[in-house]
């Protein structure tokens, strides 16, 4: 099915939880067709019925970033369906088990990196490929990088390593993409209450060796945040935006 010149679509891998569902839904509500990326099908039929609910439009992909072939199998089946792809969330990502750095394994280590490295890099490039190819050429693509990607926390070396190489992956793509009107920008988020941050309620170690409760906020911010990046004319950019719980200790921490 080819689109029409109006309909605005999406992707946002890892979207069955946490910040990639709080973005879909909020790309949803801006009136995109939101094409839902993620390992686990069941969360994404469920809000891709929801969304059908609502008279919107979205497509569950089963889909492994680790795997080129089904990354592959992923944007050919947004270009198939939709013939074009006008902003991409590059959300799926993962930590390590936080334990001093030689009780880490290599698996564990490379799990981190083939997910939030290897695996941001194929989406991207999937993404790349695409805008560059389709009438009217360019797109926009925003990559999940952490406040991790400035600072990091104890005990998160592959998780910081991991965050540090999206900055980088982040600057290139927006330099290679300007020839091909392809806006590359990235959203470094601290302390959004989901799933995977209910730990930062009940203490985290700090640098000082202390448990701390840590502040948080409202997955929404980042979803309106990632609405607002996505919403610029591709003549503007956000490259990047750090988006917190005020009182974290980010600024500072150490």
């Amino acid at each position: 099915m080819s689109s029409s010149s109006a309909l605005k679509v999406a992707l946002v891998t890892g979207a069955g939880s946490g910040i990639g569902r709080a973005v879909a839904l909020q790309l949803l509500k801006d009136g995109y067709a939101v094409v839902l990326a993620g390992r686990r099908v069941e969360p994404l039929n469920e809000l891709a019925e929801q969304a059908k609910a609502a008279g919107q439009q979205a497509l569950a992909v089963s889909t492994d970033v680790r795997d080129a072939a089904s990354v592959d199998a992923l944007f050919a089946t947004i270009e198939r369906t939709y013939g074009r792809l006008d902003v991409t969330f590059n959300n799926a990502g993962i930590g390590a088990p936080a334990v001093p750095m030689d009780e880490l394994s290599v698996e564990q280590w490379k799990n981190v990196i083939d997910t939030n490295v290897t695996g941001m890099f194929l989406c991207v490039r999937g993404a790349f490929g695409l805008m560059r190819r389709q009438v009217p050429q360019g797109g926009r693509i925003i990559n999940n990088g952490s406040i991790s990607a400035h600072t990091p926390r104890l005990f998160s070396s592959p998780y910081t390593a991991s965050k540090h190489a999206v900055l980088g992956l982040t600057k290139s793509t927006s330099l290679d993409g300007r020839q091909y009107n392809i806006a590359c920008g990235q959203i470094d988020i601290g302390n959004a209450l989901t799933e995977m941050t209910d730990r930062m309620t009940k203490g985290v170690p700090q640098p000082n060796g202390e448990l701390q409760v840590e502040p948080t906020m409202n997955v929404q911010h980042v979803a309106d945040a990632v609405s607002y990046m996505a919403s610029l004319p591709l003549s503007a950019n956000v490259l990047n935006m750090t988006v917190m719980a005020t009182a974290m200790p980010f600024v500072g921490r150490g």
